[in-house]
């Protein structure tokens, strides 16, 4: 039995604007992620574990400023003099897109430290490399031009590279499979989209210039646990059975998406043909507060917006977000001060207004819908919706490729 510890998604830097602690200098904000980073590291080392896997996503980018680099040296410089074995595999964030750039984990593999193994490119990682009685096929992320290089595809093909490149991992799975000692377990680390899975809010994966890894690949028998990094909703895409495929998630609330999710790492006992998971909640995280209000009425509304709003000592700390939709013509009648007054001991307040106006599409002499595209319609909803032009770009660029896609 060989006991492992799987995180993922740490983005340590993700969150480097607000108030410092005057003792480090650091981000408050910046300390929540390290908080949590040190429970898994400490958990690593006291419960002796044999094997800890970083399924990718270090930092916001690839380009993190020294101080968080120096962070999250120290904390596995640690797992280092533990004498852990840990596999650190690159994710999106961690990698430019320009073939050839070094990656935010690289001086871990120029340095060569000890027990340290930085997963690049896809590999199989034998039980002799890692001195323990397992196994481990990695697939990291690889950037679009590192797709084109490692499929040898031409730039006319480009629209088809991530089908392609699917099919050269599957492959790549396959022969691995034909490469391992089968008495011993096999474990499957990827920093990718598995189909199936859902994002934070509930939301599938949908088309998109992602890989997307399909449900089969990971869900092979003949793996003994799948530890997944990119997603940060934690779950176990093959609940109640054989091999887990698990989704740990990211180590803290990144933004309000994530505002109800939970937040884990995890420890499981790995042995060939049975595998068992044990989810560790990191319960001392920022709590996240989300909230939703429509006026109906325009008396009143500084209560009704209070009564909407959890009770102070619950906001002690917290970051809080309160999106208020009404007429725009009772603007004025919001009092902001009095909401801030209210909710002067959270962590963060964020105010969101949203006035709505009574808008008609305005169509030309010469014009009917009917003789509108699809893309011609959605941009003149934007516009009733008074959206940045900047914003409607970014929105019909995106229908665009997601229309593309659907014709594929």
């Amino acid at each position: 039995m060989i006991k492992i510890l799987h995180f993922a998604d740490a983005h340590i830097d993700m969150a480097i604007s607000g108030r410092r602690d005057p003792e480090t200098g650091l981000p408050i904000r910046v300390l929540d992620f390290l908080k949590s980073l040190d429970t898994i590291v400490n958990t690593a080392i006291a419960e002796k574990v044999d094997l800890v896997i970083f399924a990718g996503d270090t930092y916001k980018d690839r380009s993190p400023a020294p101080t968080y680099q120096r962070e999250w040296e120290r904390r596995i410089q640690r797992l280092s003099k533990a004498e852990i074995p840990t596999l650190l595999l690159v994710g999106n964030h961690d990698i430019s897109p320009a073939t050839g750039r070094a990656h935010t984990l690289q001086e871990f593999k120029t340095l060569q430290i000890p027990h340290i193994h930085v997963l690049d490119k896809p590999q199989l990682l034998t039980a002799e490399e890692l001195g323990l009685p397992i196994q481990v096929i990695a697939i990291p992320w690889v950037s679009r031009s590192g797709m084109m290089a490692y499929s040898q595809m031409s730039g006319k093909e480009s629209e088809k590279i991530y089908e392609r490149l699917e099919d050269l991992l599957t492959e790549f799975v396959e022969e691995s499979f034909e490469k391992v000692d089968e008495s011993l377990p096999v474990i499957l680390t990827a920093h990718a989209s598995v189909q199936g899975a859902k994002y934070g809010a509930e939301r599938m994966v949908m088309l998109g210039n992602d890989l997307v890894l399909s449900g089969s690949l990971v869900k092979d028998k003949r793996l003994d646990y799948v530890a997944l990094g990119h997603i940060h909703k934690a779950q176990d895409l093959n609940e109640d059975a054989h091999p887990p495929v698990i989704y740990s998630g990211s180590i803290e609330r990144v933004d309000f998406g994530e505002a109800k999710d939970a937040k884990f790492f995890v420890t499981a006992e790995v042995t060939r043909g049975k595998t068992k998971v044990k989810w560790r909640e990191l319960t001392d995280i920022r709590p996240f507060i989300d909230i939703y209000a429509k006026l109906e009425s325009e008396s009143g509304i500084t209560d009704f917006l209070k009564s909407k709003l959890p009770a102070q000592e619950k906001l002690k700390d917290a970051i809080m977000r309160l999106v208020i939709e009404y007429p725009r013509e009772w603007d004025t009648l919001i009092d902001e001060p009095a909401l801030r007054k209210y909710t002067a001991d959270a962590f963060e307040f964020h105010l969101v207004k949203r006035p709505q106006s009574e808008a008609r599409i305005r169509l030309g002499a010469d014009q009917s819908v009917g003789s509108l595209a699809p893309l011609e319609l959605l941009e003149q909803y934007w516009k009733t919706r008074y959206t940045e032009e900047e914003e409607i770009d970014a929105l019909q660029n995106l229908a665009r490729e997601v229309m593309n896609e659907g014709e594929v």
